[in-house]
C-alpha cells in the first residue's frame, strides 16, 4: 500500500462510517415500517384465538393488579424499616456522604494531573499547520474558479506549486504528468482534481525517496562524530544544543566542539549552550585554527570515552574557497585520528527561507560532501514544501527537523508522518 492509499484511508474513514451508519439506519426504518404494515393487516382480519387472547390477557391485567397490591405493601414495609434505620444511625450516613465526596475530590484531582502524553504524530500534526493550512488555501484558491481541466489550468497549477516551494523542477513535472493522469481518471470534480494532485505530489515523493537513508548513524565503537554546516542564522548552534540535551537524556557522554572560530559570539553561544544542556565543550579564542579545535576535540573524545562528538562550523558560504579549504582541513584531521568518522556530515537549513534553502543546498553540495540535511524552524513557516523539494531535486535526506522551540521539539524525520501532517486536510476535506 502506498503513502498516498495510507492517506486516503487514514483521514476518509470518518465519512465512510456515517455513510454505513446512514444506510443501517434507512434499513431499520423499512424494517419498521413493514412491521406496522403487517400489525395493521392483522388488526383487519381478526383470527378464531382473538377471543381467547383476549380472556388470556384480561387474566393477566388481574394477576398483575394483584402482585401489584402486593408489592406496594412490602415497599411501605421495607420504607418503614429504612426509615427506622436511618433514624438509628445519622451520623453513619454522614459518614458515608463525605467519603464519597471525598473519593470524587480525588477522582477530580487525578483527572487534571493526568494529561495525555503528546505522541509523534501529534507534534507533527502540529508542526506542520501552517505549511498545512497554507498548501491547502492554495490549492482550494486555484480550485475555487475552477470549470474544466484545460492549458490554463495546468499554467495556474503549475504557479501554484511553485510559490508553495515544492520547487521549479518538482513543479512543472508534476503539471505535466497531471495532464494526462486527469484525462485519465476522466476527473472533473474539485475533489477529484484536489486526489489527483495530492495523489501525484505524493508519489512523486514516495518514489524518489526508495532508496534514501533518512536515520542517523553512530560509530560502531569509540566516539560517533556528527559534523554541523549551514551559513549563520539558519539554527545550526540551536540544533546542536537540542541534539546534546537528546543524546544526554539518552545517557550518552557528549562533547561539543565549537570549531566556528570566525563569528563574533559563536564561541560563547555555543559555550552558553553546553552549560545549559550540562555537556562538556572544548574552545578555544577567536579566530583560532578550526582544525585545532577539532584536534584537540577528537583526542579528548577518545581518551576520556565520550560517546558523541558535536562540532560547529563556521558558514561564510560567500567565501567558497576558504570554506572548502577549512572543512577539508576539519574533516582529514577527524579522519586522522578516526578513520570511520565523521559518520555524519549535517547540513543545516532554515525552513522558512523556502527556495533560498534550495540554493544554499545546492551550494554547500559543491563545497563539501553532505550526508542528511537537518530542516530548522518548520513549525514557525508555511514553506514545508522545500522537503519535496530537497528530496526531489536535491537527493538528499531530512535526517532532523525542528518542531517548535521545545528542547524536545528537534525530532528524527518521518516521512510518512510528515505526508500525513501536510496533505491530511485536503484528503479529508477535499476542496468544494
Amino acid at each position: 500500500m502506498g503513502l498516498f492509499d495510507k492517506l486516503k484511508r487514514a483521514f476518509s474513514g470518518p465519512e465512510q462510517a456515517e455513510d454505513e451508519e446512514k444506510e443501517k439506519l434507512e434499513e431499520q426504518d423499512k424494517t419498521q415500517e413493514k412491521n406496522e404494515e403487517e400489525a395493521k393487516e392483522k388488526e383487519e382480519t381478526p383470527d378464531l384465538d382473538s377471543s381467547n387472547d383476549k380472556t388470556q390477557v384480561d387474566d393477566k391485567d388481574t394477576l398483575k393488579t394483584q402482585d401489584q397490591a402486593d408489592q406496594s405493601v412490602d415497599d411501605e414495609t421495607q420504607t418503614k424499616d429504612e426509615t427506622t434505620k436511618d433514624q438509628e444511625k445519622p451520623e453513619a450516613k454522614e459518614d458515608l456522604k463525605e467519603q464519597v465526596s471525598t473519593s470524587d475530590d480525588e477522582t477530580s484531582d487525578t483527572k487534571e494531573i493526568k494529561d495525555p502524553k503528546e505522541t509523534e504524530e501529534d507534534r507533527y500534526d502540529e508542526g506542520l499547520k501552517k505549511s498545512r493550512q497554507g498548501f491547502g488555501a492554495k490549492i482550494n484558491a486555484l480550485l475555487a474558479n475552477f470549470r474544466h481541466v484545460d492549458e490554463d489550468f495546468f499554467d495556474d497549477l503549475e504557479e501554484t506549486l511553485i510559490e508553495s516551494d515544492v520547487g521549479f523542477e518538482t513543479a512543472v513535472k508534476i503539471s505535466d504528468e497531471l495532464q494526462d493522469e486527469v484525462k485519465l481518471r476522466n476527473a472533473k470534480s474539485k475533489s477529484d482534481v484536489s486526489d489527483a494532485i495530492v495523489e501525484k505530489l505524493v508519489d512523486l515523493y514516495e518514489t524518489e525517496g526508495q532508496e534514501e537513508d533518512n536515520t542517523l548513524h553512530f560509530a560502531k565503537s569509540g566516539p560517533t562524530v556528527f559534523l554541523f554546516v549551514g551559513v549563520n542564522g539558519v539554527g545550526k548552534t540551536t540544533t546542536i544544543g537540542k541534539l546534546a540535551h537528546k543524546y544526554q537524556q539518552e545517557g550518552k557522554k557528549v562533547l561539543l566542539a565549537a570549531c566556528d572560530t570566525f563569528r563574533a559570539g559563536a564561541i560563547e553561544q555555543l559555550d552558553e549552550w553546553a552549560q545549559r544542556v550540562d555537556v562538556d565543550i572544548v574552545k578555544k579564542p577567536a579566530q583560532s585554527d578550526p582544525a585545532a579545535v577539532v584536534f584537540d576535540a577528537v583526542k579528548r573524545a577518545q581518551t576520556e570515552d565520550y560517546d558523541i562528538l558535536l562540532v560547529d562550523t563556521a558558514g561564510r558560504l560567500q567565501n567558497k574557497v576558504n570554506l572548502m579549504n577549512e572543512l577539508a582541513k576539519i574533516k582529514r584531521v577527524i579522519k586522522r585520528e578516526l578513520p570511520d568518522s565523521p559518520q555524519e556530515v549535517l547540513l543545516a537549513l532554515d525552513a522558512t527561507t523556502g527556495q533560498n534553502a534550495l540554493t544554499q543546498a545546492k551550494q554547500f553540495k559543491d563545497v563539501t560532501e553532505v550526508s542528511g540535511i537537518v530542516l530548522t524552524k518548520l513549525d514557525g513557516t508555511a514553506r514545508g514544501g522545500i522537503v519535496l523539494a530537497i528530496r526531489n531535486e536535491l537527493h538528499l535526506p531530512v535526517k532532523l527537523v525542528g518542531l517548535g522551540e521545545q528542547m524536545d521539539d528537534l525530532r528524527d524525520f518521518d516521512a510518512e508522518k510528515f505526508v500525513y501532517g501536510l496533505f491530511k486536510d485536503l484528503v479529508a476535506q477535499p476542496a468544494k
